[in-house]
């Protein structure tokens, strides 16, 4: 497939609440033909396969921080300091016949990872709050060693779509 295939994922983190109307900078052309889609982490809806109610956003509360639980439809409105995570998905499926089906079936897909991850990256807060950059490395060590391991086992983890 080599240049037929392409998926490519950049973030940029910036200190608002989505309010940046060009965050990666892209030129016109490209502009007019991006799709922008919000993610609200407390109340998008989470498929059954996927709901961890310890990874609801609703229900977690950070006894580091005091943040959550993230109730209501504009739960982001009242936080300070806040982040948002911009992410600029391009996909590209150059195959006569398949390429609209196999693009959005990537896009939906990471759709559902972006929204999980995020789930999990606040309710996990008091995990990571406070970490050094000498805790980080350890902790990427630590992650490297296991995914190296899982990878010579062979076993299927992470997000899986429907057979």
């Amino acid at each position: 497939m080599q240049d037929k295939f392409v998926i490519k994922i950049e973030s940029m983190h910036l200190p608002d609440q989505g309010e940046t109307e060009n965050a990666h900078s892209l030129d016109k052309e490209t502009l007019e033909k991006r799709e922008i889609v919000r993610i609200d982490i407390a109340n998008d809806h989470v498929d059954a396969r996927d709901y961890k109610p310890d990874q609801d956003p609703k229900k977690f509360k950070s006894q580091k921080t005091g943040r959550g639980p993230l109730v209501g439809p504009n739960w982001e409105r009242p936080c300070s300091p806040v982040m948002c995570c911009y992410k600029l998905v391009t996909v590209e499926f150059k195959w006569w016949g398949l390429q609209n089906k196999v693009e959005k079936f990537i896009q939906k897909g990471e759709r559902r990872i972006f929204t999980n991850f995020h789930r999990q990256v606040f309710c996990w807060t008091d995990q990571w709050y406070g970490l050094t950059m000498a805790d980080i490395r350890v902790l990427e060590d630590r992650t490297k060693v296991e995914l190296d391991e899982k990878r010579v086992r062979g076993e299927v983890c992470g997000t899986k779509e429907e057979e």
